[in-house]
């Protein structure tokens, strides 16, 4: 059930957000917190949380619980609508900014959120000036860019990041495909599902749908995010977080193109896409060293909601990063 708050700086825009409690030492340093891509609301995770509480609670082969034998140690989990998402207010930062808000206003609102969660519903800690938490971010999408600008505006805030199917950060998306109506355009680039028009047609849907200046509904402006985040590789993140990336099943996300609204030809998607979102994911794997990052991995037969099509996945990934986390702490 998800509960409201309302940010110290923001008293009049309440959050919606739901808690979920840690058991253990984990719980008192760490907190899971869960980023939404564009689309949708916090419920998105549902799945994926009622398959990590079954995780922690089944038992192995010798009759323990699985939370018995990880000493039941695991932090809190955390779900947010950001301001403009679900249940939660309008920003109040758009009144002041034409009607919309930028990517460092989500981070610096996420980070009095975690504040503010850490103090009144887990620490219950009478100021903010007590210890604040490392943080294990669970992002899709665009949450993958908010966790990860998170983290290199904190320095050693995060523990880890799961990044699941990354929104490509340094790219306004029309660019992957190239323009039909260009001088130099060649017709013999094109697979043979495609024509000029069909291409023509993909980049006006791809610029009107997830172009850096398309409107949505949480009047997100994202078109800085290519200058804060030009490299997909770099900076690297200071602290060496523990970074697992997951990427979309190529074939899936090339038929929900076809089968969605935009009709963009397999042909396509699978020249023009695909392998630059690979390459892209490739990099986001170089953000910490080498021995404390996994992947990409490829999340079968998932499109670009990696936690609605395989919460298992995602629940198993996530588990596997707070028992590095554990085995870290205890080493």
């Amino acid at each position: 059930m998800s509960e409201t708050i309302n940010l110290p700086h923001k008293p009049n825009a309440p959050l919606s957000y739901r808690l979920v409690p840690g058991q253990g030492p984990l719980s008192t340093t760490h907190l899971v917190v869960y980023l939404n891509g564009l689309i949708g609301s916090q419920s998105i995770w549902n799945a994926t949380i009622e398959d990590l509480q079954r995780r922690w609670g089944e038992e192995d082969e010798d009759g323990r619980s699985a939370a018995a034998a990880n000493n039941n140690n695991y932090p809190a989990l955390l779900t947010y609508d950001r301001y403009g998402q679900g249940g939660s207010a309008r920003d109040p930062a758009d009144d002041q900014r034409g009607g919309s808000h930028d990517i460092e206003e989500v981070v610096a609102d996420l980070h009095a959120l975690v504040r503010e969660i850490w103090r009144t519903k887990i620490t219950k800690a009478p100021s903010d000036e007590g210890q604040t938490p490392k943080l294990v971010f669970v992002a899709n999408s665009i949450g993958c860019v908010v966790g990860r600008l998170y983290a290199q505006t904190y320095p050693g805030a995060a523990a880890a990041l799961l990044l699941l199917d990354s929104n490509m950060a340094n790219s306004d998306q029309v660019s992957l495909f190239p323009d039909p109506d260009a001088p130099d355009f060649d017709p013999c680039c094109l697979p043979p599902d495609s024509s000029a028009s069909d291409l023509r047609r993909a980049r006006a849907g791809y610029a009107a749908h997830f172009g850096p200046w398309a409107p949505n509904a949480e009047h997100l402006d994202r078109r800085t995010v290519a200058s804060l985040l030009p490299l997909a590789e770099a900076p690297a993140l200071r602290g060496e977080p523990w970074i697992t990336v997951v990427g979309h099943d190529p074939e899936v996300f090339a038929d929900e193109g076809l089968r969605g609204s935009l009709r963009v030809p397999r042909g396509l998607t699978d020249m023009f896409v695909n392998p630059v979102w690979a390459r892209y994911n490739e990099g986001l794997a170089r953000l910490t060293s080498r021995d404390r990052a996994l992947g990409p991995v490829v999340a079968a037969g998932c499109g670009h909601f990696v936690q609605k099509d395989d919460p298992g996945l995602v629940a198993g990934l996530t588990d596997q990063l707070l028992r590095k986390i554990e085995a870290e702490g205890a080493a």
